[in-house]
């Protein structure tokens, strides 16, 4: 779910588009609500675990990115790129 973002993090060390977190996050509550609605399909209580599925994927989304960005993206004074060989 969270692969559109998790790519360029990961491999290509930049902040991820706007475009490839909303796509992650759509999909992320698509699947959510699916698989909320499965649970208990044809129950009274199959809405609320589909809103309840869709919070905590969104939630579950959020907190992976912000952690990836946070570990790929450091905003560290200092933290620079380092020259391989100084200057003569």
């Amino acid at each position: 779910m969270i692969l559109p973002g998790l790519v360029s993090l990961a491999f290509y060390r930049r902040r991820p588009s706007r475009l490839q977190v909303s796509v992650g996050l759509a999909f992320t509550v698509a699947v959510s609500a699916l698989l909320g609605y499965i649970q208990d399909a044809g129950t009274s209580r199959v809405w609320l675990n589909v809103a309840l599925a869709i919070a905590g994927g969104v939630l579950l989304y959020v907190a992976i990115l912000a952690f990836l960005v946070y570990w790929y993206l450091p905003r560290h004074p200092g933290q620079g790129p380092s020259p391989s060989q100084p200057a003569p």
